[in-house]
């Protein structure tokens, strides 16, 4: 690759004058808005109880960079679109970065930021989670009456020669099977697993450790775990029957079923072929799997239109209208979805080409704490604005993304913005609530 640094540049002319370029501009970044990560961090802090969950080997009296400093180094990164280590080769040197970070010199290098990621163990990665749910649990200004834990699985492709690679049928591909819980737009927990499993493990336990410290905190919200039918397991269910837990979780379509409610699938299809409008009902009955230890209520989706007949079950132990409970609570699930996208695809939760699991582990769970983080800047600073239920993609590229210059002296520091920024009414607004105690 040609050295272009100190090449100029031609793009043509503009009338009479020649239009040139080059990377000489000096004290220049491109993410002017990295203060406003940097106040966001200070509100909440992330970076500060990241560092103290992290274990820390290095000899103190000969470190140059704070762990404080390497993780919101990293997380600010992230945030700004830089997904790979050796973007920080040159981040660095970045002085808008330094100054988020609270330097004023070199930050920490790309293969010390591997190191970081090299020496990750279990124990690292199960605090980082407990990050995840103390900043969850500190963003309430007020106790909850009811929280919805969302529970979804996913997958992370592997393409190189991963600890505990493994090949998923379903998805056809060689990846792990991270297993997430959201409640509303808030990660409360993030758990890199192998793919050759089923895909229910851990559930159990992980939502038992949840709602444990969410009651710790709240001993009298009301709290309910939504799933699809991949997470209907006795082992679940029956914990959550035990410690006063609500569930809505999907039920697999099978035989017995199918026959319980061919007597209305018949009635809609009488109806369709009358008026040839699809035929939509919500019912509910008991019912009892072979492997249960007794019945519960099943509430059905029926759909018939020209392709035929369209059935969906769920499985609660809820009161209240099937409408309801399946229309305005279980549909709402597909959120979550969305919500996992944002940190795999938005932040670069896929990015697990380390070489040990642990490594990779540590990896997503940086992605997640990044996707925190948006969350925090978004709920803190953008409510009222056009960007208050942006996407963390939205939010970087209309906010983040900025050209600014840095002047630095011995008494101040001063970030120049780019002047004619589209939304820099909005940026004033947000470093203003950030600003605000």
């Amino acid at each position: 690759m040609p050295n272009c640094t100190a090449e100029t540049m031609s793009f043509g002319r503009l009338g009479r004058c020649q239009i040139e370029a080059n990377f000489e501009g000096g004290a220049l970044s491109s993410d002017g808005g990295l203060m406003l990560l940097r106040q966001a961090d200070r509100r909440i802090g992330l970076s500060k109880a990241v560092a103290a969950a992290l274990h820390d080997p290095r000899k103190q009296d000969m470190i140059a960079h704070e762990m404080r400093d390497l993780v919101a180094q990293r997380l600010y990164g992230l945030c700004c679109g830089y997904e790979d280590l050796n973007d920080h080769s040159a981040l660095r040197h970045d002085p808008l970065m330094q100054t988020a970070v609270g330097k004023r010199d070199e930050l920490g290098s790309s293969p010390t930021l591997c190191r970081l990621e090299k020496r990750a163990t279990r124990s690292d990665v199960v605090a980082l989670n407990g990050v995840l749910v103390e900043q969850f649990i500190a963003s309430q200004t007020s106790p909850p009456a009811e929280l919805v834990l969302d529970i979804d699985a996913s997958d992370i492709p592997l393409h190189g020669d991963q600890e505990l690679k493994e090949f998923h049928a379903y998805y056809d591909s060689h990846c792990y099977l991270p297993l997430y819980v959201f409640c509303g737009k808030a990660m409360l927990a993030c758990v890199l697993r192998r793919s050759r499993i089923e895909g229910a493990r851990h559930s159990a336990a992980l939502i038992k450790l949840l709602v444990t410290r969410l009651r710790q905190t709240w001993p009298d919200v009301r709290i309910i775990v939504r799933g699809d039918s991949g997470f209907c397991r006795q082992r679940l269910i029956r914990w959550c029957e035990r410690r006063g837990v609500g569930y809505v979780i999907g039920l697999a379509r099978n035989a017995r079923l199918q026959r319980q409610v061919a007597g209305w699938e018949r009635l809609m299809e009488h109806h369709h072929a009358a008026s040839g409008v699809k035929q939509r009902l919500i019912r509910e009955f008991t019912y009892a799997a072979q492997t249960w230890d007794r019945p519960r209520r099943v509430i059905t989706r029926l759909e018939f239109g020209s392709q035929g007949n369209n059935p969906r079950f769920i499985v609660t132990n809820l009161e209240g209208c099937p409408t309801e409970l399946y229309d305005g609570l279980y549909c709402q699930r597909g959120e979550a979805e969305n919500r996992i996208k944002e940190a795999q695809l938005d932040l670069f939760g896929t990015r697990a080409s380390c070489q040990r699991f642990l490594s990779n582990w540590l990896r997503i769970m940086f992605s997640a704490l990044a996707y925190t983080l948006m969350c925090r800047l978004r709920e803190l600073a953008l409510a009222n604005t056009e960007l208050a239920k942006a996407t963390t993609t939205t939010i970087r590229v209309k906010l983040l993304k900025i050209g600014a210059a840095v002047v630095r002296n011995t008494r101040r520091i001063q970030i120049l913005l780019a002047s004619h920024h589209p939304l820099r009414d909005v940026y004033f607004v947000v470093a203003n609530n950030l600003a605000s105690p």
